[in-house]
């Protein structure tokens, strides 16, 4: 029977994760995002420590968005993300250039 295959082989090829990850994802984003506004929406809160909080918290939603919704953290995405790294580097090459010719 050339077309079956062991059950070995199948968990190989394929693991099933279930929802219980995405929704423990889900909900951190939303907690990371209520947190946000209520940092803004109080007015009261240092402006500079507002402003790293948000970059943090945005760095942290990017990951759990790549690793848990668009699944770069199984095996065999290296080329979206050698093309999402090479994008973030063409960007800051580009926002850093321009600041220097707008500077001088």
């Amino acid at each position: 029977m050339a077309g079956q295959h062991s059950a070995a082989e199948e968990k190989k090829h394929h693991k099933h994760e279930g929802p219980k990850k995405h929704i423990i994802a889900f909900i951190f984003s939303i907690l990371l995002t209520v947190i946000a506004f209520a940092m803004v929406a109080a007015g009261e809160i240092n402006t500079s420590f507002i402003y790293i909080s948000l970059v943090m918290m945005a760095l942290v939603q990017v990951f759990i968005q790549m690793g848990f919704w668009m699944h770069m953290k199984d095996r065999g995405h290296i080329f979206p993300i050698v093309g999402i790294l090479m994008g973030v580097f063409v960007v800051f090459t580009i926002v850093i250039m321009a600041e220097y010719w707008a500077w001088w």
